[in-house]
């Protein structure tokens, strides 16, 4: 990581004739790529590192072609010589997922939705115009293959991993028919592929919306973009914004277009590509969170399987497949949806998680509930970041040492598995109402690994079970109980 955060200071100063007064690293999302914010005076910008070079080089045209056209994607500041660094304009950090989920299902937020369906169909149809389509990333078009790609993917890091019997040589043959409905769409133009609320940034000081992550585009229907963003399972959309979006949508494609919608044919087509999506994103969901065991991603799981569930109550595909529509009544049936969904803790839940972090040198923690202690989980094993001058008076709450943990360790597995093991009892204990349960990480000094994996339990059990924890840091803390993670936590 030093060595890639050197390059993006290199390429900064190339750039700008003068060193970055701070370089920031940003979290990890679903992809391998890495983000940093550059500080200069007053002024800001993100680097980028990908070591998938044919990537680079498709975000970089896609950005400079929709640029020309004055498409709301940002700059493109600086590429490095290896295309494996570059810089862009710093959109912030609020996305419109961020705006959704602190103001609700408001007047504003709607209207966020509807310009970002505007300029969507702006970057559609004016970003396809003499676009190079040879400059994809992969597919070319999305097409019958790439629909049949999506299928699969679904079968083999969701369906399969359900392990539930179903007819698999009639299911492909329902693929492929459903594939080729598809394909014979009215439109086609620049799909984003993965247009969704968390790729669109939102400019605190005019509302203006910009995209990001579009390195994954196609030529394609139209009607896929709309359907990644209004079925978005986290965004959770009620379903008049679904369908007032969606008239919303027409009207601006046909505003930029200068032409007239078939909307009957538009609404059946839409209702073929939402499915497709929605199924897309279970893959991604199962490869994941039941593949690569990232715990977010599992937790999506049941949000969007209930999204699925409301589509064929509610929507018609307009073909017939049978064996497609057994497995898919069986994804979505109440034990699969309960399957992936934890049990959480209500006001009258008694349930008290304790979570402390503690020396091996000075001792373990003493456990009052008369237990006998609970799980106790040894962090030793872990790169300690106290043998770095700079880093040996911090403690784990402080960013230099999160970014080394997070970075430099193996301490994202390490907290996967503890995160496996602790969930299984959790769920347990507020099911038979019980009162206590204690989890301790021990390190060394009780100062960095410790501190940094008790907090980030914390985090998680909160998250996913609503449950009471109290938190205790023995050596900084040495009493007292708290029950809140402290406003610094990254």
């Amino acid at each position: 990581m030093q060595e890639i955060i050197a390059s993006i200071r290199d390429l900064y100063r190339s750039w700008k004739g003068e060193d970055p007064l701070d370089v920031d690293v940003l979290p990890q999302s679903g992809s391998e790529r890495r983000y940093f914010r550059l500080h200069g005076a007053g002024t800001s910008v993100i680097g980028t590192y990908g070591a998938n070079i044919r990537e680079n080089e498709t975000f970089h045209y896609f950005t400079q072609h929709f640029k020309e056209r004055k498409l709301a994607v940002p700059q493109i500041l600086a590429f490095s010589d290896d295309k494996q660094f570059y810089l862009q304009e710093d959109l912030g950090d609020v996305s419109l997922l961020n705006r959704l989920e602190k103001g609700g299902f408001n007047d504003e937020v709607y209207n966020l939705f509807k310009k970002s369906l505007h300029a969507l169909a702006e970057l559609q149809i004016k970003g396809d115009e003499r676009l190079d389509y040879a400059r994809c990333l992969t597919n070319k078009e999305f097409g019958k293959e790439a629909i049949m790609a999506d299928l699969l993917y679904f079968k083999y890091y969701f369906l399969d991993a359900l392990r539930r019997p179903y007819d698999k040589q009639q299911l492909i043959n329902d693929f492929e028919a459903l594939s080729t409905y598809l394909t014979h769409t009215e439109y086609k133009f620049f799909m984003f592929r993965d247009f969704q609320s968390r790729n669109i940034m939102v400019d605190a000081s005019n509302d203006s919306v910009h995209f990001i992550d579009y390195q994954g585009g196609m030529k394609g229907a139209p009607q896929y973009d709309v359907a990644s963003m209004l079925w978005q399972a986290r965004a959770n959309l009620p379903d008049d914004w679904k369908s007032r979006l969606l008239e919303d949508y027409m009207d601006s494609f046909e505003q930029v277009s200068g032409h007239p919608l078939d909307r009957n044919v538009f609404r059946s087509q839409y209702n073929g590509y939402v499915l497709i999506r929605l199924l897309q994103v279970l893959g991604a969901y199962g490869f994941r969170g039941l593949f690569e065991r990232k715990a977010q991603f599992l937790t999506s799981i049941p949000l969007a399987l209930k999204n699925l569930k409301e589509f064929f109550d509610n929507q018609r595909l307009g073909i017939t497949v049978p064996e497609f529509r057994r497995v898919l009544d069986i994804c979505v049936a109440d034990d699969v949806i309960q399957q992936f969904t934890p049990t959480q803790a209500t006001a009258d839940t008694p349930l008290v998680v304790k979570i402390c972090s503690f020396s091996y040198r000075k001792g373990w923690p003493a456990d009052d509930s008369g237990n006998g202690g609970g799980f106790v989980f040894d962090c030793r094993g872990i790169l300690n970041p106290g043998r770095i001058f700079s880093m040996k008076t911090k403690t784990g709450r402080d960013k230099e040492v999160m970014d080394y943990l997070e970075q430099q360790t193996k301490m994202a597995d390490f907290l996967n598995s503890v995160f496996d093991i602790v969930d299984i009892t959790v769920e347990e204990y507020i099911k038979r109402d019980f009162e206590s349960l204690m989890v301790s990480f021990g390190c060394t000094g009780g100062q960095h690994r410790s501190v940094y994996a008790a907090d980030a339990l914390a985090r998680h059990l909160k998250n996913k079970f609503k449950v009471k924890v109290q938190l205790q840091h023995c050596v900084q803390d040495e009493k007292n109980w708290i029950n809140e993670l402290p406003s610094t936590t990254k």
